[in-house]
């Protein structure tokens, strides 16, 4: 097994969720001073952190397509170039409408990244390390969002008109990933089931192990017994199932909160009596926290599986949200609600975090898996647009209490969810669990 190979290719393809994660989090220190700037109501403003959204979703929905169409290379390239014009396009926008336009472009970077590099990385990963090497995506993103809030915090400190180079700096990783993933190969598993390029796939192959190149391409090439294809394929009523877990496991991570989170940290820190230069630096310390527990999740994925993972950040969810909401009922200020974010961070990073990317590029069969992976991102980034943009006006009518008494809510019926429908996938191989969630 020629790891090293394996790993330099995921890697490079996980970069996209370095790019992902910047461009989520790096709005989140611009966003008070673009207000503003131009005078936006809370409304405006809202719309214009998720016009990236509305990309993503538009992203998420037709990434698939050139991916089942062309490869999932060429898909990867052309997403690091569009997050290339984004930042550069956001960093000189002349105004409001201007600025949402680039940051639609860059969300259509942030959805087609989200199906295609874990689908890439699932399809040339083996079973019993595709967990840990898939979720280098989500791994690249929470690194992308701390990068993110540490460069904000030091901009933020020093420079004129900030925000525009905030959002600017991303051209300098997007041009690194542009050249990088020209170096990685295409997937063997697109080669051999949708163009029969069986001897291009084995070369590739046997890069990555030698040994079972026969064994993988007999595995690949087995029937499915159907004729249909595609969308056809997909909506036929045969995978009812894991439709529904992709739909439910996205559904319940925005309903977690998360990108409330992660969008309006400094608005929301703010709220709990911190200056501004306070209330940045500890975005960076959610930032911080995101990483290290990923890094947990990455080590334990594919030793204790993703059910058991999903059960840790679950109860960590219900506990942390409750208290914030409680906090802010009673009045709590100063330290208090920052520590329980983290918290709150700590747990969506061990569990939802760390597993979301990987359970839904593992449950489709490869016939139908950018389909699969686009309807999950989809779902993902549907839901995370309605609450990236409509958090700040229900924030300014409701207050924290309520919203985070709600998310608590929503993670008591995601606890359920875990307990009495998702299938553990640890150490299966994909066709294997193809043949196991078919038969349900």
């Amino acid at each position: 097994m020629n790891y090293s190979k394996l790993f330099f290719w995921s890697i490079t393809v996980a970069l996209g969720g370095f790019l992902f994660g910047f461009d989520t989090a790096v709005i989140s220190g611009g966003e008070q001073a673009i207000q503003a700037q131009w005078s936006l109501s809370d409304f405006m403003v809202g719309q214009m952190v998720a016009m990236g959204l509305y990309g993503t979703i538009a992203g998420a929905l037709f990434g698939g397509l050139p991916a089942e169409r062309w490869g999932r290379k060429p898909t990867l390239f052309w997403i690091g170039v569009l997050y290339l014009i984004c930042s550069i396009g956001s960093a000189l926008a002349p105004d409001v409408y201007m600025l949402m336009f680039f940051r639609f472009l860059g969300g259509l970077g942030v959805g087609a990244s989200s199906v295609v590099a874990p689908m890439y990385i699932s399809e040339i990963a083996p079973a019993e390390r595709r967990g840990r090497l898939t979720a280098l995506f989500q791994f690249n993103i929470v690194l992308g969002i701390l990068v993110a809030y540490f460069s904000n915090w030091i901009i933020g400190s020093t420079a004129e008109d900030a925000w525009r180079w905030m959002l600017g700096i991303m051209a300098v990783p997007s041009v690194v990933y542009v050249l990088l993933v020209v170096l990685v190969p295409e997937s063997p598993r697109w080669l051999i089931s949708h163009k029969n390029r069986v001897d291009e796939a084995r070369k590739i192959l046997t890069q990555i192990n030698p040994a079972t190149v026969e064994e993988s391409i007999r595995a690949i090439q087995a029937p499915t017994h159907d004729t249909s294809s595609g969308m056809t394929l997909f909506l036929s009523g045969k995978f009812n199932f894991p439709i529904l877990l992709a739909f439910l496991f996205a559904f319940f991570n925005q309903l977690s909160g998360i990108n409330a989170v992660i969008y309006y940290a400094p608005r929301i820190l703010a709220e709990t009596g911190l200056g501004k230069g306070a209330a940045l630096l500890s975005t960076a310390g959610i930032g911080l926290v995101n990483l290290v527990f990923t890094m947990l999740g990455l080590a334990l994925i594919d030793r204790y599986g993703r059910r058991f993972l999903m059960y840790v950040g679950s109860i960590g969810y219900i506990v942390s949200l409750a208290c914030v909401s409680y906090a802010f009922f009673s009045g709590a200020s100063g330290l208090f609600i920052p520590v329980l974010l983290f918290v709150f961070i700590a747990s969506h990073a061990i569990g939802q975090g760390a597993v979301i990317w990987v359970f839904i590029s593992e449950i489709f069969p490869n016939s139908v898996r950018a389909y699969g992976n686009s309807l999950g991102s989809s779902t993902h980034w549907v839901f995370a647009a309605l609450v990236a943009g409509t958090f700040p006006y229900f924030n300014g009518t409701l207050g924290g209490g309520v919203i985070f008494a709600l998310f608590a809510g929503m993670m008591v019926f995601q606890l359920l969810f875990v307990w009495k429908m998702m299938p553990e996938t640890k150490g299966v191989s994909l066709e294997d669990l193809e043949k196991q969630l078919l038969s349900k």
